[in-house]
């Protein structure tokens, strides 16, 4: 465990408990096959980094009453949902280490229950008594939606630009993110420059996280990443490593990997391959780089806040951001 990770871990222990706690108890559903659908996901180990972002960014702002646990698991369901959607449209086998929920039960039993999440995401946002709040959760899966289908128009094309590439994370990932630090915000009545604040933290350290998920798939183990390494190219996604080493490739190099780009079989040993000219053209040192701007520019955005446990997190939760090997 690297130490940032460990003093994170050490800082949110309790918070986690509770947010647990509250994942459980307000899960509710009618059907027992709706629980146990949403629970395979819910429950199969995620970081729960959005919900711990609303608690602090609440707490930074000097809400502390215990009502911003409940409301930080209005972005839990959600990201649960856009999981399961996910992984429908995707076709993916694994998920954090499981098989995907739509191997196990049916797609459209998947896709219902992701949808049941999203409803239960604004019941409880409902209950915050803050309208904008709810705004922030529409503006959230409308922009998610249209990635997703901006991706999926995408997919298998080799021409991708790092500027498509860019809107396409910002609104798979970034947006969420970004939407859990501007709701701590809201719920605590900040002024409108700390919630401006929390919502480019939010959005800088979403799109940092991404960009290291996107170094993950090629730099990672299955066993580390709970999936295939390499499942961006088998579903014909290409992110900032492959499309900034397409830029500097020769031709010939250049047209040897759109040829395994394009294959429909995926060979293990040129992937291998692959992997090696993403590093001798730049392509991952480039991303880290591009990662690590975000980090910087998340943490100067911190910079109104006085020093609280909550801020020292946020500016953890950062760094972490692209030194998980996960």
């Amino acid at each position: 465990m690297t130490d940032i990770k460990a003093r994170i871990i050490n800082q949110v222990t309790p918070d986690l408990a509770q947010v647990e706690k509250a994942l459980e108890e307000n899960l509710d559903p009618n059907l027992d096959l709706v629980r146990k659908i949403a629970s395979h996901l819910l429950f199969s180990g995620g970081k729960r980094l959005r919900p711990l972002l609303m608690i602090h960014s609440a707490r930074i702002c000097g809400y502390d009453t215990g009502f911003e646990i409940l409301f930080s698991i209005i972005f839990e369901y959600l990201h649960a949902a856009t999981l399961l959607h996910d992984d429908v449209v995707d076709e993916a086998d694994m998920r954090r280490g499981k098989r995907a929920a739509h191997t196990k039960w049916s797609a459209p039993q998947v896709v219902l229950t992701g949808d049941f999440l999203l409803a239960r995401a604004l019941a409880i946002a409902a209950k915050t008594r803050e309208p904008r709040v709810i705004s922030v959760i529409a503006n959230i899966t409308q922009a998610m939606s249209q990635g997703e289908i901006d991706q999926l128009e995408r997919k298998g094309r080799t021409d991708l630009s790092e500027g498509q590439y860019l809107k396409i994370i910002e609104r798979k990932t970034a947006v969420l993110i970004q939407g859990a630090c501007q709701s701590g915000a809201i719920i605590s009545k900040a002024s409108r420059e700390k919630e401006e604040a929390l919502a480019s933290y939010g959005y800088h350290l979403g799109m940092a996280f991404q960009m290291a998920d996107d170094l993950l798939d090629y730099t990672a183990t299955a066993q580390e990443l709970g999936k295939n390494p390499g499942a961006d190219m088998r579903e014909g996604k290409l992110t900032l490593p492959l499309i900034h080493s397409l830029t500097k490739a020769s031709d010939i190099n250049r047209k040897w990997m759109h040829t395994i780009i394009a294959d429909p079989i995926f060979d293990q040993n040129r992937f291998e391959e692959l992997k090696e000219k993403l590093f001798t053209l730049g392509g991952i040192a480039y991303t880290q780089e591009c990662a690590q701007d975000h980090v910087t520019k998340a943490k100067a955005s911190l910079g109104l806040f006085e020093d609280s446990n909550s801020k020292d997190l946020l500016n953890l939760i950062a760094d972490y951001s692209i030194e998980r090997k996960v």
